[in-house]
């Protein structure tokens, strides 16, 4: 599949806020997942004899950390096909200025640090993410041997590679392969809501590590929601969060541009606190190439960072 790219026209939103529901207009996910190939996700998950369940049950933007549980669902419980989603502007995959993945260190599991000659480090809440891959061309098995590449923000909204202030670390960023149970697992810190946006995790699947430090053919690049008792846990309780509580104010899951046609496959539980630290987990079905295709972006996509440039600062 080849990646697809949105940029914004609005100079106050980061160019990644122009989502899948921007790029396919007025086609909705239910509708764009109809088109290319939910009759095949349909057809592996009865395989399973399984129903087609979110990692959540709850489709109430207010989800609760308290009803979370600390690890994701079990494989071989079938779950819907995670919807693919736009990569925004600053992936660090090598389609839109730096490629990570080529970098002898990308494959960890602590991405707080930098690594290779960066050596700064991501402040902020800890957070463990923890993601149960389901191979759902495949009766819904584990996704053993899928490498999983992981990124998202630092506490102030900006991200390594791209932020004015950051574009020499390469923190918040990693690469794991799911092991026999399909799971991979990265420990972080929690990211800041900036304008615009819900609080979120990127993340692409790739068939296997060689795939992915290629750079190139994701089978599925989407996005993660975070909960919002969490979030709000986080930014009004911690440390060099205090932007993100204003930001909060100003989007819900229903009108974020990326999750508000639908985000019960991608809204993570979690369960912690400030002291302690979250545990964010969340099932993710990998569905066939073909059925992850997103429609090319607009053309003459431009705005702040369309070629790769810093994202605006958060208000």
């Amino acid at each position: 599949m080849s990646k697809r790219r949105m940029f914004g026209r609005d100079p106050e939103v980061h160019e990644h806020d122009l989502g899948l529901s921007y790029d396919m207009k007025t086609m909705s996910r239910r509708g764009a997942l109809a088109l290319f190939g939910a009759a095949g996700a349909t057809a592996a998950l009865a395989a399973c004899g399984g129903s087609s369940t979110s990692s959540t049950t709850s489709s109430s933007a207010s989800a609760t950390a308290g009803a979370a549980t600390s690890t994701a669902a079990a494989v071989g419980e079938c779950v819907a096909a995670a919807p693919g989603e736009t990569a925004g502007p600053y992936p660090g995959d090598g389609s839109n200025g730096p490629n990570v993945l080529v970098e002898s260190g990308i494959v960890r599991t602590d991405i707080t640090k930098s690594f290779g000659t960066s050596t700064g480090t991501a402040e902020g809440v800890p957070m463990t993410i923890t993601m149960a891959l389901q191979d759902l061309t495949k009766n819904c098995d584990p996704g053993t041997g899928m490498a999983v590449y992981v990124w998202h923000c630092d506490r102030d909204g900006e991200y390594s590679l791209y932020g004015q202030a950051i574009a020499d670390q390469n923190y918040l960023r990693g690469v794991q392969v799911a092991g026999a149970d399909g799971t991979v697992s990265f420990t972080s810190i929690f990211p800041a809501a900036y304008s615009g946006r819900w609080p979120h995790i990127h993340f692409e699947v790739y068939d296997s590590l060689e795939v992915a430090i290629a750079g190139d053919n994701a089978r599925l690049t989407s996005q993660i929601a975070l909960p919002q008792e969490a979030c709000d846990t986080v930014f009004s309780g911690a440390e060099g969060y205090e932007k993100s509580v204003t930001n909060m104010t100003r989007t819900t899951l229903s009108s974020d541009n990326v999750f508000g046609d639908g985000w019960d496959a991608e809204l993570a539980t979690a369960t912690g606190s400030v002291a302690d630290g979250f545990d964010i987990a969340i099932t993710i079905g990998v569905a066939a190439t073909s059925e992850n295709a997103q429609a090319a972006p607009p053309a003459g996509g431009g705005g702040p960072g369309g070629a790769g440039g810093a994202p605006p600062a958060m208000p």
